[in-house]
């Protein structure tokens, strides 16, 4: 089975004093594009979320060993265990950083979730690992580079760690935005678009995502129709498979429909509260 996965995707981009790595899993099969990154500065490199898969986590951990520079430190975005089940495949020796929502969710759920994949087999990590530092909304000056640190609610997941880099105009949004994919959708999806609103009028050119590649503006405004769409066509009755159908025809170019039967039985338990 792992010798199936398709290789990942690397793309470095050059921004002011920093360099910006991304590495994404395949968009093949039940594969969903998982996006991690690594924000490389002067003499440290700061990587965002872990991967999904044990395959993928090991190959981005060795990604960022080859940069040969130390791994100051691992934020982890949110609780969906897409971006976390990787920390304890290969990330277990570095600090990492997390909201302490997120950390509350994995203290408390975080077992219960690996169990629940117990169907992944070795693609699976064996064992959990919970962040033991917290991050706050802020400013925090890393090896010369400002970042700026918020917490976002209520739009694809409850609370969501994002990161700034005003001064090289980059936006570390993860799951805000789906760059080339079909979304997870929530019942926050007014909200969502609300937030993605003021992105498009923030002063950052490139926008980091959990899911695909780097986007720019375009594909915000491109997150808001999908989500808009969304909003509309369940408003007019359609749930699971005619939703789903809809969604496939009415965004043919977009790729990882898996997502679909992930989220679905959970929107539509909750449909009326849209």
């Amino acid at each position: 089975m792992v010798a199936q996965l398709p290789d990942p995707i690397k793309i470095v981009r050059r921004a002011g004093d920093v360099r910006i790595h991304t590495f994404i899993s395949g968009f093949t099969g039940d594969n969903i594009a998982n996006t991690t990154h690594i924000i490389e500065s002067k003499n440290k490199l700061v990587l965002v979320d872990g991967q999904f898969l044990v395959p993928y986590a090991l190959q981005f951990r060795e990604y960022a060993n080859s940069i040969g520079k130390k791994i100051e430190r691992l934020y982890l975005s949110h609780r969906h265990p897409d971006h976390w089940f990787g920390l304890g495949a290969a990330f277990s020796d570095i600090p990492i950083y997390a909201l302490p929502e997120t950390i509350e969710f994995l203290k408390q759920h975080g077992e219960d979730s690996l169990k629940d994949h117990w169907k992944m087999g070795n693609l699976a990590p064996k064992g959990l690992v919970i962040p033991e530092e917290t991050v706050r909304a802020g400013e925090e000056i890393i090896d010369g580079v400002k970042y700026v640190f918020d917490e976002v609610i209520d739009t694809e997941i409850d609370f969501l760690l994002t990161i700034g880099l005003p001064d090289v105009g980059i936006f570390v949004a993860q799951d805000l935005i789906y760059s080339g994919t079909h979304l997870y959708l929530t019942k926050y999806m007014e909200h969502w678009i609300a937030i993605l609103q003021d992105m498009l009028l923030s002063e950052y050119d490139i926008f980091l995502p959990g899911h695909g590649f780097p986007a720019d503006k375009n594909e915000v405004a491109t997150n808001i129709e999908y989500l808009s769409v969304a909003i509309e066509a369940v408003g007019k009755g359609l749930a699971n498979e005619n939703f789903k159908r809809f969604m496939l025809e009415r965004f043919p170019e977009r790729k990882c429909p898996a997502i679909f039967d992930i989220y679905m039985p959970r929107l539509f338990d909750n449909a009326s509260e849209f």
